[in-house]
């Protein structure tokens, strides 16, 4: 189904366009954007300003006509902090409604905290924990406390970046004596939430805005990581202290030059840099989560009535996804992964592959082949383009790289040592590609006919060899697997300094 949300902020108007599957897929058509600073005096006169009402009708006339270009079937469009504390929010609503054609519901901060939620759940599985997610809006801060994806409290608290701006930081950076006004008029609004994210044991704090992840964006530059994927990217709590005192000490020109800086928030960024420092110091959180998803998928979500994501998988659910849409029913890939599974179990101690590389492994093998759908001779190479680029949920960028170069490594010339993207791996990282790529290759080779052909594979070690039994389909031989295998096993054997055996 074609759905849109639409998302009238404090700061922007935001339109994303989906098909939107059943199973909760979000696959985005378009999205669009305009500033237009609805929150801007607003928070302090308690008025939206003419000239802010007049940039959001615009907009938000053009956002209709893009979806009946785009064939949406289904809209929301929702107003926040802003809309709601204004006196004039009715007559802005009605003006909407008359010039753009659009209907405006405004949600209160409980809605607006519940529908990040199930975005983020849904983008992020948030299992374990406590998890603390943050959303820093213009005018509203929405905190829930997540445990085992459920949510333990959900609060919205007027503690926006536009609004803590107007409020207290006057100067340009702000002095010394505002800071301190403002650190101290946050430990009044939210200290005692942070304590009890404290005594709960959380373990990270995940962003769920623009602001607070460009925080993550900026500590990603620090450390000289490529910007690229933001979803699932980590900034330690010392890192975001280190980025908050960068963005008060300098002015907004020097601010819009920092590497990883957005230059349209810059002016924005000193709140929502020592709101997320005072979150992670006085919460404990060890972690500052990047998460893409938040009000508007969670819109989207609630349009499509989707409810997968209450106890599925974020992380096994976007790989199946994207398997499907590029391999239909995937049965060559489902059939590798269930080999590859049977040898890494079997030689993951000797290759030294911790247990968290299993599932990603599996990942791989079921996404080896997704480059068949670019083109054939050099599809292992587009199977690591569009695995890395490809929205993979619930993933930090380490492991969408690290399956990525393994399913890259399944067929062809062994993964090299001296590659770029290996070499910019971790040690431990790129122990694990090769590991995974090794195995991968002879699980691939095990279904060289792509009938699932082997179905029993024993794994027996002796000296100076390994021997892989492999027990075939009755009535079909396994002659091709064996010989394929034979020629794929040289990474594996040098790996494991043994020979590599294929009988039945």
């Amino acid at each position: 189904m074609r759905l849109a949300a639409i998302d009238v902020g404090s700061n922007s108007v935001h339109m994303l366009i989906a098909d939107v599957s059943r199973d909760g897929h979000i696959e985005v058509v378009d999205r669009v954007k305009e500033m237009v600073r609805l929150g801007r005096k607003s928070f302090t006169t308690g008025l939206l300003t003419d000239e802010s009402m007049d940039l959001a009708v615009r907009a938000l006339a053009n956002f209709r006509r893009l979806m009946r270009v785009r064939r949406v079937q289904r809209m929301r469009a929702v107003a926040t902090s802003a809309v709601r504390e204004a006196r004039n929010r009715a007559a802005f609503v009605r003006r909407i409604q008359s010039d753009a054609g659009l209907p405006v519901e405004i949600i209160s901060g409980h809605q607006e905290a519940r529908l990040i939620f199930r975005a983020a759940r849904h983008a992020l599985g948030l299992n374990g924990g406590p998890h603390l997610l943050v959303d820093v809006g213009g005018g509203s801060v929405e905190l829930v406390l997540v445990k085992n994806g459920k949510a333990l409290w959900m609060h919205s608290v007027k503690l926006g970046a536009a609004r803590l701006s107007e409020r207290f930081l006057h100067d340009d950076p702000p002095a010394a004596a505002q800071r301190k006004r403002l650190e101290k008029h946050l430990d009044a609004e939210i200290g005692a939430l942070m304590g009890a994210a404290r005594r709960a044991g959380v373990v990270n704090a995940i962003g769920t805005s623009g602001t607070i992840n460009t925080i993550v964006a900026m500590a990603r530059a620090v450390r000289g990581e490529e910007l690229g994927r933001l979803h699932g990217a980590r900034a330690a709590a010392a890192e975001v202290s280190r980025v908050a005192r960068d963005l008060v000490e300098a002015n907004a020109a020097l601010r819009a030059e920092l590497p990883g800086m957005d230059a349209k928030r810059a002016d924005l960024m000193p709140a929502a840099a020592l709101l997320a420092d005072f979150v992670m110091r006085k919460s404990g959180a060890g972690e500052l989560v990047a998460c893409t998803w938040a009000l508007r998928e969670g819109v989207l979500l609630d349009l499509a009535q989707n409810d997968a994501a209450a106890n599925d998988d974020a992380r096994r659910r976007s790989v199946t996804m994207l398997a499907r849409r590029f391999c239909g029913a995937n049965r060559h890939g489902r059939q590798v992964a269930r080999l590859a599974l049977k040898i890494f179990d079997a030689t993951a101690a000797s290759l030294r592959l911790p247990e968290a590389a299993r599932e990603l492994l599996e990942y791989s093998a079921l996404l080896h082949d997704v480059g068949h759908a670019i083109d054939h001779d050099r599809h292992h190479r587009h199977s690591y383009y569009l695995i890395k680029n490809a929205e993979l949920l619930g993933f930090d960028p380490a492991e969408i790289e690290v399956i990525a170069l393994a399913s890259r490594g399944h067929r062809k010339q062994a993964l090299n040592l001296d590659s770029p993207e290996l070499r910019a791996l971790a040690a431990g990282n790129r122990r694990m590609v090769r590991g995974l790529a090794a195995i991968l290759r002879v699980a691939d080779a095990l279904d060289r006919s792509h009938f699932g052909v082997v179905r029993r594979l024993g794994v027996r070690f002796a000296p100076g060899q390994i021997a892989l039994e492999v027990g075939s389909l009755d009535g079909h031989q396994a002659d091709l697997e064996l010989w394929t295998g034979e020629r794929r096993a040289d990474l594996l054997a040098k790996l494991l300094d043994r020979r590599v055996i294929l009988r039945r």
